[in-house]
């Protein structure tokens, strides 16, 4: 029987890394039932054992998707993802702006010259 302080944390360090997997239940695949190994918690392992059922176990794509929990364009990103990256491409991406979209060149040239002028000015009065 497994130990619930290692499950605990293993879901605390999933969530974390943004791999916990949002419909474990929607994992029917019997590796992952009734396994210490195969998780249907840890989404990395779902998506990875999914594209490996296509591609060694020659399942058709939509037996896999279906047996993972998703949905065949969901099955065909996934190996996209892996075929352009390998399975760190399979990790969630952070969603967001890349990088500082609101503030370009010419607002942060003002925005220094200000400091410049007024050191103390708070950021109310630059807004």
């Amino acid at each position: 029987m497994p130990n619930p302080q290692r499950l605990t944390r293993k879901l605390e360090i999933l969530r974390q890394q943004g791999t916990l997997n949002p419909r474990p239940q929607d994992v029917t695949h019997t590796l992952f039932q009734h396994s210490d190994f195969f998780d249907p918690r840890d989404l990395l392992q779902v998506k990875y054992e999914m594209l490996r059922q296509v591609r060694i176990e020659k399942q058709t794509v939509r037996q896999a998707a279906l047996a993972f929990g998703f949905s065949r364009p969901s099955f065909y990103q996934a190996q996209a993802a892996f075929q352009q990256g390998g399975l760190p491409r399979l990790l969630p991406r952070k969603r967001g702006p890349r990088h500082a979209h609101k503030l370009t060149a010419a607002v942060m040239k003002f925005l220094a010259q200000a400091r410049a002028t007024e050191p103390f000015l708070s950021a109310k009065a630059l807004a």
